[in-house]
């Protein structure tokens, strides 16, 4: 009985798996991170050697320009538009030229009525500042010169700077804040040569027909930032409105030399890239 139990017991024993010290298994982790520090530190310094390549990137130097030249407009208007719309076709891009945009003054900056003068040439007082309506010639609710902003508040600051040319023709008013839709409609019955305001409104006025567009010629687009650094082109709601105006009506007119643009305030440019070279020894 008793060398019966005995064997019974071995068996059992041999059975039971063999437990590995926990000294062991500490040290078989410590190896494992020691194997990985070793794989890592090897990939760091074949990196610096060179025998591993490295992934090129571009370097871009943003710069705030106070007066940007027509070069440096046209090229911020072609990137701001691909970004929100896609890539422009060849044709496209070949049709936008440097005579699209208004030439600003380079002496000062803020002279937007002084630069407008000069946009419309000799016939400026004529084409700004009469009250009359011409039939045949001046329609009524078309404007000649059309300012775009992000906001109410905008379009108003920037028509304080138009008093002088509005004295006998006011300037419309077109954006939502504190403005009935039907007050509007009722204002462009009458001769306007200056309206401001935001895209979703103008837009509204001009798919309701009470807004023209015969006689446009220049169109402001208003790039001050916002507290939050926002602006035109960069505030989500309002740059999709934008867009949406500008693709309705502006796109092709401008394409055809109809109408120019004059970009109203300093830009954030990207200027200097700089491209790293792959190594030799990749």
């Amino acid at each position: 009985m008793g060398s019966g139990t005995t064997g019974a017991a071995k068996k059992h024993q041999k059975r039971r798996p063999q437990l590995q010290p926990k000294k062991s298994i500490a040290k078989n982790k410590t190896k494992d991170k020691k194997k990985k520090s070793s794989k890592g530190n090897s990939k760091r310094n074949q990196k610096k050697n060179g025998s591993e390549s490295e992934t090129p990137f571009v370097k871009v130097e943003r710069v705030i320009v106070e007066r940007p030249t027509i070069s440096q407009q046209l090229t911020f208007l072609i990137h701001h538009y691909q970004s929100a719309n896609g890539q422009l076709s060849s044709l496209e891009l070949d049709s936008l030229k440097e005579t699209c945009i208004v030439e600003q003054g380079q002496d000062a900056p803020g002279n937007l009525v002084g630069d407008l003068k000069v946009a419309f040439g000799s016939s400026w007082k004529e084409v700004l500042c009469e009250k009359h309506l011409q039939e045949g010639k001046v329609e009524p609710g078309s404007p000649a010169l059309l300012v775009i902003s992000s906001s109410a508040l905008r379009s108003l600051e920037l028509l304080r700077e138009f008093r002088s040319l509005t004295g006998d023709c006011h300037a419309a008013k077109l954006f939502s804040k504190h403005m009935k839709i039907e007050e509007q409609v009722s204002a462009l019955k009458n001769r306007v040569n200056i309206a401001s305001g935001t895209p979703s409104r103008i837009k509204k006025l001009i798919d309701m027909e009470a807004l023209g567009l015969s006689r446009l010629a220049v169109i402001v687009l208003d790039m001050n930032t916002d507290v939050k650094g926002y602006s035109l082109f960069t505030l989500p709601q309002v740059r999709e409105e934008f867009w949406n105006l500008y693709k309705s009506y502006f796109h092709q007119p401008l394409l055809e030399g109809r109408i120019r643009l004059c970009l109203y305030g300093p830009m954030i440019l990207n200027l200097g890239e700089k491209k790293r070279k792959q190594r030799k020894g990749a």
